[in-house]
C-alpha cells in the first residue's frame, strides 16, 4: 500500500511539473517579489514629500497653490491600501496607477518652480533632497519595469496550453501591469537641475 501511495505521489508530481504548475508558482512569486520592491520603493518617495515640501515652503511660501497640489496628490497615494493583494484587482490597480501619476505631475511642476528662486536652488538641504528624489524615481523606474517584466512572464503562462488549464483548476488569474501611457510617463523621472558648483570655502 504504501509503495502505493508512493507511485502515486511520484506521477502526481510529475504531471503537476509537466502541466505548468512549478512554472506558475515561480512566476507568481517573482511577480511578488517584483510588486513588494515597486511598493517599497513609491513609500520611499513618499516619505520624501514632506521634507521637500517644507523646504520649498521655507523660501517660496507663496506657491501655495503648487504646494498644496503636492500634499494633495501625496494624501491621495495614501489613502490607497497598497498592498500585495492589489495585484488581484484591475480596477484598484488603476487607481493606484492614476494616483502614483498624479503624485509624478504635482512632484514636476513643484521642482519646476524652484527654477525661479535662486536662493531655494542653491539651498543645502533642498539640493539635498532633490538628490534623493531623483534616485528615488531612478529606483521607481527600474522597479517597475522589472514588475512589468514578471508580469508578461507570468501572464505567458496563465495563457499558454496546457499551463492555462493548471492555471484555471488551482486558480491562477493574469494580472495587471501599467498603461502604455503610464509607461510613457513613467519613464521621465521629475527633471532635477543641481546646478552643482563648489561653494567657495
Amino acid at each position: 500500500m504504501r509503495n502505493y501511495l508512493l507511485i502515486l505521489l511520484f506521477v502526481g508530481s510529475l504531471t503537476l511539473s509537466g502541466c505548468g504548475y512549478n512554472t506558475l508558482q515561480s512566476t507568481d512569486e517573482q511577480m511578488k517579489a517584483s510588486w513588494a520592491e515597486v511598493l517599497n520603493q513609491y513609500k520611499r518617495r513618499a516619505d520624501l514629500i514632506p521634507n521637500l515640501v517644507n523646504a520649498v515652503k521655507g523660501f517660496a511660501a507663496q506657491e501655495k497653490d503648487v504646494l498644496l497640489g503636492v500634499t494633495n496628490a501625496r494624501s491621495k497615494v495614501g489613502s490607497i491600501q497598497a498592498t500585495p493583494e492589489l495585484i488581484n484587482d484591475a480596477e484598484a490597480f488603476a487607481k493606484f496607477q492614476n494616483a502614483q501619476g498624479e503624485l509624478s505631475s504635482a512632484l514636476s511642476r513643484l521642482l519646476v518652480i524652484a527654477e525661479n528662486y535662486p536662493e531655494l536652488k542653491s539651498d543645502i538641504n533642498f539640493r539635498d533632497l532633490q538628490a534623493q528624489l531623483e534616485g528615488t524615481e531612478n529606483r521607481i523606474t527600474v522597479a517597475r519595469n522589472r514588475y512589468i517584466k514578471a508580469v508578461q512572464e507570468y501572464n505567458l503562462v496563465v495563457r499558454s496550453f496546457p499551463s492555462n488549464l493548471t492555471a484555471m483548476m488551482f486558480g491562477f488569474h493574469t494580472k495587471p501591469s501599467f498603461t502604455v501611457e503610464n509607461e510613457q510617463e513613467i519613464s521621465v523621472a521629475p527633471k532635477v537641475d543641481f546646478n552643482r558648483q563648489e561653494t567657495n570655502q
